[in-house]
């Protein structure tokens, strides 16, 4: 059974500069989305250097990059579907 879920499952996309281009800019949307959105996102336990990232708090910035890496996967799978990276 399992070598035939293996030939089911889509090939996995390999890393280059262009699919860390892709995160990095959907992970800047999503601080920018997060920045917009939150509404008390400085409480809470503060970063080293908040200034570097808006301000934002430990657990802004957790949930900031969590959603940024939730669209850069969905990103980067239709992207790669498409044959653009």
């Amino acid at each position: 059974m399992l070598p035939t879920l293996l030939a089911v499952a889509p090939a996995s996309i390999t890393w280059s500069p262009k699919v860390a281009l892709v995160m990095v800019i959907c992970n800047v949307v999503a601080i920018a989305i997060g920045k917009a959105t939150i509404k008390q996102p400085n409480v809470g336990l503060q970063l080293p250097s908040a200034a570097m990232f808006g301000g934002l708090s430990h657990g802004a910035m957790l949930g900031t990059l969590s959603l940024g890496h939730i669209l850069g996967m969905g990103t980067i799978l239709g992207l790669a579907s498409r044959g653009v990276v």
